[in-house]
């Protein structure tokens, strides 16, 4: 099947605007223990002190659409350069998700910038493109090659999806691309200049997509395109889009997520850090922090209010609120009711348990969505309904930007050692 993950940040796409839920601006009955996690972090590392090359600065406001309807969005600037040459583009506003996996830019934000076709190497003069399913559409667009650069560290001849908002990718979307709902290639619909999938697997599709085209029941990802028409094709792992953090040369077992904390009554805008590497520098050690392995999904197991969700849990920075399963927390009115909207502050009582055996018990408060002003772009204490996801269900919890406020989170890549504990793995 399937990578569920790659569905997982399209929460953020169907963000609504927040004074259509009537923000008042009022604050929270919470306290300063919000969702970010008041307790803050038990990790060691620290971009402070001086600079280091493994970083990249991380803030969280209006982003390029200068709109209410998208908030608690992690962005970071990325460089991509036409591959062994100088002839670069620095992209800003590109979404940090440690929920996804790979590098994916509107092709409006490489300003001309033309990198190199992925080429078919089974089919003379055919290029590769991708369809990505989401939840609520799809984007299409072709593959590339690019040498990208993120804060100091550099990967060459990386495979990035290139997001075709332009139109200047000629072939027509095949109609089984299309059959996954309505185009989401448009920075009105993302919120942002691209995606930076730095989360817990290597490519963005893996086996599923490494086998016959008869053997992709789930539907497709990969095309093999003429000028004028595309059709599915099988893609191997060394030719798919990649996290570009496995290509940096030293630093590249995993991340860390810090964000500062920040009221429970909201906040204009936030920052932070994206540290590459763990256990490789000064500043990224594990510390005391608490490990938490995954299954081969990508998934820890998570309790609720006392109850096992029979899809567990995931950390993802994509993800622009605490998305879980609760009928006794009312939903917002209108087109805000992917969220919750309770009278007032309700407190979760979470239990993560990684496959290693290591438990991890988190009190979370959820606050009602109309406390908060149109210009509050970070919320630490905001929840909304799990979706059902076609291969994964509803009962999962998605722990989305909220719970990254206050903490230092870890994400271990698949199959690489990091700080002493193989990948695929969370902590915090």
């Amino acid at each position: 099947m399937l990578r569920s993950r790659s569905l997982r940040w399209t929460w953020l796409l169907a963000v609504a605007a927040l004074s259509a839920c009537g923000g008042g601006g009022g604050s929270s009955s919470a306290g300063s223990g919000s969702g970010g996690g008041s307790s803050g972090s038990s990790g060691s590392s620290s971009s402070s002190g001086g600079a280091v090359n493994n970083t990249v600065a991380v803030s969280i406001g209006p982003g390029p659409t200068h709109s209410s309807s998208f908030f608690n969005i992690p962005y970071a600037t990325v460089t991509v350069c036409i591959a062994g040459t100088n002839s670069c583009q620095s992209v800003d506003d590109v979404l940090v998700d440690t929920g996804s996996y790979g590098l994916r830019l509107l092709a409006s934000a490489l300003n001309g910038l033309a990198l190199g076709p992925q080429m078919d190497p089974n089919t003379s003069g055919n290029t590769i493109a991708e369809c990505l399913p989401f939840a609520d559409g799809y984007t299409w667009g072709p593959v590339a090659t690019a040498d990208v650069t993120i804060g100091g560290e550099v990967a060459s001849a990386v495979p990035v999806n290139i997001i075709d908002d332009t139109g200047s990718f000629a072939p027509t979307v095949p109609s089984s691309c299309t059959s996954n709902g309505a185009s989401l290639n448009s920075v009105d619909d993302l919120g942002a200049n691209g995606v930076l999938g730095v989360g817990v697997f290597s490519t963005d599709c893996g086996s599923y997509c490494d086998q016959p085209v008869s053997g992709q029941s789930s539907g497709y990802v990969y095309y093999t395109c003429t000028a004028s028409a595309c059709s599915p094709v099988r893609e191997p792992l060394m030719m798919q889009v990649v996290n570009p953090v496995t290509l940096f040369a030293k630093d590249n077992n995993g991340v860390i997520l810090e964000l500062a904390a920040i009221a429970a009554s909201g906040a204009t805008s936030a920052t932070g850090t994206l540290i590459f590497g763990i256990g490789t520098e000064s500043n990224n050690g594990l510390g005391s922090a608490t490990v938490l392995t995954t299954d081969d999904a990508g998934d820890i197991n998570t309790t609720l209010n006392g109850q096992m969700l029979a899809d567990g849990g995931f950390l993802d920075s994509g993800s622009n609120a605490l998305f879980f399963p609760d009928s006794n927390i009312p939903t917002c009115s209108g087109s805000n009711n992917m969220f919750y909207c309770p009278a007032s502050t309700v407190m979760l009582a979470a239990t993560n348990l990684g496959h290693n055996g290591t438990q991890s018990t988190l009190q979370l408060p959820i606050a009602p969505l109309t406390n908060f002003s149109s210009q509050d772009f970070a919320l630490d204490d905001i929840g909304g309904p799990a979706s059902e996801i076609t291969g994964l269900g509803a009962q999962y919890f998605d722990f989305g930007l909220p719970f990254f406020f206050g903490r230092n989170v870890y994400t271990a890549i698949e199959g690489v050692p990091a700080g002493g504990t193989m990948g695929p793995y969370y902590a915090y």
